[in-house]
């Protein structure tokens, strides 16, 4: 995260410069509870668009969606996407953009709640991108896997280890993870086989306790 790309992507949407913002999403990303939602994982979501600009219809509103989908996050909430999709939203409409690319980028991040399947194109882009992780090399999938557990350490091993790979299992069950084929040829296998050895690690703790 750069003021210098901020600045940039509020010219390509037609916003003035603006520097409060950005100081909060920086606050925001370094809260102490985060362990994997934090600002690598907002510079990596970037630099992984920077390859898949093609793709997008409105790429300066799949980035804008990408500085704000994870910038409300407590491990206990259901309602982070929501409020990170306020959240940009407030931001966009006091600053004078259109209400039709406002809720364009509300779309998309509420899109990372992983719910269901994104409908447009951008929102696929957004969703694929913030997956990406899944499809990561395997030292950085088990890094990505220690974070989300820091984010919960709160949660008793018994308890975290079916949940985690319930949650995962929905992932496998899905007929293909990514929706774009650029990140589909990349991803889909890699993931599939991080995805699974990640389930099968947390059954084996599991079944410890």
């Amino acid at each position: 995260m750069n003021i210098e790309r901020w600045n940039a992507l509020l010219r390509e949407l037609g916003l003035p410069p603006e520097t409060k913002t950005f100081s909060r999403l920086q606050s925001a990303y370094a809260e102490g509870h985060r362990g994997y939602h934090t600002s690598r994982h907002i510079d990596e979501c970037l630099s992984l668009l920077d390859e898949l600009k093609r793709l997008c219809e409105r790429p300066a509103e799949v980035e804008c969606a990408l500085w704000f989908h994870d910038a409300i996050y407590e491990p206990m909430s259901k309602s982070n996407e929501e409020r990170s999709a306020d959240w940009a939203a407030e931001f966009l409409s006091s600053s004078g953009a259109a209400q039709d690319v406002v809720g364009r980028i509300r779309s998309h991040i509420m899109a990372t709640r992983h719910e269901a399947l994104p409908a447009d194109t951008d929102s696929k882009v957004v969703v694929d991108i913030d997956l990406s992780i899944l499809g990561a090399e395997p030292s950085r999938y088990e890094e990505f896997e220690r974070d989300v557990r820091k984010e919960y350490r709160w949660v008793p091993r018994f308890i975290y280890g079916p949940k985690r790979a319930a949650i995962l299992q929905s992932f496998l069950d899905r007929a293909r993870i990514y929706q774009t084929e650029p990140m589909f040829e990349h991803f889909e296998e890699k993931a599939r086989v991080n995805v699974s050895k990640a389930i099968r690690a947390l059954s084996h703790k599991s079944s410890e306790t």
